[in-house]
């Protein structure tokens, strides 16, 4: 009747529903992901590492697991487009503007 447009519509509609799942779903595992994180990184605190220890450790590992699933170039592009978000305040928890 519509020249298929409530077709269309529901298609559209499915497809929303559908990313928004997903999206939902992908900020869940971050949640959780960032839990772990969170209490091996404490329970590395509590055993005594360094800070900073820890922090190079992780950032080891997670550009090892980055390399090994999408290649060196592809994380050499990331990382060279650190200092800009860096500076952006992405990474800081609590960004103050001076």
């Amino acid at each position: 009747m519509w020249g298929g447009w409530g077709e269309d519509m529901t298609a559209t509609t499915t497809a929303t529903a559908a990313r928004t799942k997903e999206d939902t779903l992908i900020a869940e595992k971050k949640r959780l992901a960032l839990a772990y994180l969170s209490e091996a990184w404490d329970s590395a605190m509590a055993e005594g590492v360094d800070p900073e220890i820890v922090a190079h450790a992780a950032l080891f590992t997670a550009l090892a697991d980055l390399v090994s699933t999408y290649g060196e170039q592809a994380v050499a592009d990331l990382a060279e487009s650190l200092p800009e978000r860096i500076l952006a305040f992405e990474f800081s928890v609590d960004p103050t503007v001076q």
